[in-house]
């Protein structure tokens, strides 16, 4: 293992990216400056009044005009016109669906049904409207009207504290716009819960779990991103990338020995198939990698990155996690078998580890696919609305890319148990314990007299003091 450690830690040397350039916001999608809110107070009125009087109503979950990709309700600019602030509006599409079109359109939706088009129907509904504050920045303390249509998908509250998207260049009442709510509070209570259930019952071996799972973040976050945004090639950092993550959290969590570098054996032998097969068929069913409002907006603003090299880096990564299991409870299979019997076979004991493998394989395989199925749910949903027949669903792209994500990461997961139960057998197998010489031999005494309780032979045979009568 040392000279992969060592090929790993040049990856690394030579793709670590330099200090980030000077980046110019674009203000689309999360490309855009935010600040911090908070609702000082919500009235209610009326929305043909609110719409026609020329107000400045900003949609709950919308954000800046010029941005297709948030979600939510759109900005009502004075006069009535609507934004094109819908959820699922490409990032190069001219406009979508406004603040009253729920659901906006894709690259191919040219124009939706803006605030001003929708007015005869919310014209006698009533609206919420927030006043919100700017709580940071150099308008901190400004405050401004934020419009709520009976139809948004999210609620404003008093005292919530929320996230404003920030415009510069649009006008002085449409520079600010509620984009997403404050979620600090559930989100670090979750976690503190989550590493106390952990450390709670792996004890030592848990929080050294916490530790390795910071580390992969780490690496994520500072090598794997950064990397793939200055140019370098998705699946050449993906492999270094995973490669470092698996070697630091295998050995930090299970410690150094065979029995773990078995399981980083297996791993590494799992992910090349992974690799290989990955990139055969993303090639072979011309995956653009291109499918949804984020990968567009990822390559309108970095068109130099490969996209369908950064969808086989994703299938990498996320089937290292899974594989990691695999391996490690295969490996820990075979030696807890050799304990049990060391005058086990090679041939017995690859059997037994590969039966204990073929009970994994069935819960992990049907973990991955229902993993990827809930992922891609809204999707399913879609195509489900569209009474579109199977088969056009699964060869369109976008079901296409998760079908080759999941079967692709399978055959890899399947294949983990064979190789580390065969990896398993030959080390253990090789690691003899001497047994003690036979009775008689060497000069030993076969029995040595040892002072101790009669032997059951000779108390059935009548041996030992018999009571009087």
């Amino acid at each position: 293992m040392v000279p992969f450690a060592a090929a790993v830690v040049a990856g690394l040397v030579l793709l670590w990216p330099g200090a980030p350039g000077t980046h110019e916001r674009t203000g689309v999608g999360f490309d855009r400056q935010t600040v911090s809110g908070k609702v000082t107070g919500i009235e209610h009125v009326g929305c043909n009044d609110a719409a026609g009087g020329g107000g400045s109503g900003q949609g709950s979950g919308g954000s800046d005009p010029d941005d297709p990709s948030s979600g939510g309700t759109g900005t009502t600019a004075p006069g009535g016109a609507g934004a094109s602030t819908s959820s699922g509006g490409a990032a190069d599409a001219g406009t979508g669906a406004g603040a009253d079109g729920g659901t906006g359109g894709g690259a191919d939706a040219g124009t939706g049904a803006g605030a001003g088009g929708a007015l005869g129907e919310h014209a006698a509904g009533v609206c919420e409207q927030a006043t919100v504050e700017v709580t940071e920045g150099k308008d901190k303390g400004h405050r401004y009207p934020e419009l709520i249509r009976p139809d948004a998908s999210r609620r404003l509250h008093a005292g919530e504290k929320v996230v404003l998207a920030y415009a510069p260049d649009a006008p002085r009442q449409l520079q600010y716009s509620v984009t997403d709510v404050g979620r600090t509070p559930p989100m670090v209570l979750l976690a503190a819960v989550f590493a106390l259930v952990v450390v709670a019952v792996g004890r030592l071996r848990g929080l050294m779990a916490l530790v390795a799972l910071a580390v992969s973040f780490l690496v994520l976050t500072f090598f794997i991103l950064p990397a793939i945004l200055e140019g370098s090639n998705p699946l050449v950092v993906a492999v270094v990338g995973a490669s470092a993550i698996m070697l630091i959290a295998l050995y930090l969590c299970h410690g150094l020995s065979a029995r773990t570098s078995v399981a980083v054996l297996g791993t590494l032998t799992s992910l090349l198939l992974i690799g290989v097969l990955g990139s055969l068929f993303i090639g072979w069913a011309a995956l653009t990698g291109n499918t949804d409002d984020n990968t567009g907006l990822i390559h309108g603003l970095y068109p130099h990155i490969d996209m369908s090299g950064l969808l086989l880096a994703g299938v990498l990564i996320g089937s290292l996690g899974v594989l990691d299991d695999v391996t490690v409870t295969q490996t820990s299979a075979v030696w807890e078998l050799h304990q049990a019997d060391p005058g086990m076979t090679r041939r017995a004991l690859y059997r037994a580890g590969l039966r204990i493998g073929r009970d994994h394989i069935a819960s992990v395989v049907n973990t991955l696919v229902l993993a990827y199925a809930g992922a891609a749910l809204p999707l399913l949903l879609l195509f489900s609305l569209a009474r579109s027949d199977v088969g056009s669903v699964a060869t369109s792209e976008l079901v296409s890319e998760e079908i080759v994500r999941t079967l692709v990461g399978s055959i890899g997961l399947v294949a983990s148990v064979p190789v580390t139960t065969a990896l398993a057998t030959l080390v253990v197998s090789a690691d003899r314990v001497p047994h003690p010489p036979s009775p008689g031999t060497q000069g030993v005494p076969s029995r040595p007299e040892m002072p101790g309780p009669a032997p059951m032979g000779r108390l059935l045979k009548g041996g030992g003091r018999r009571r009087k009568r």
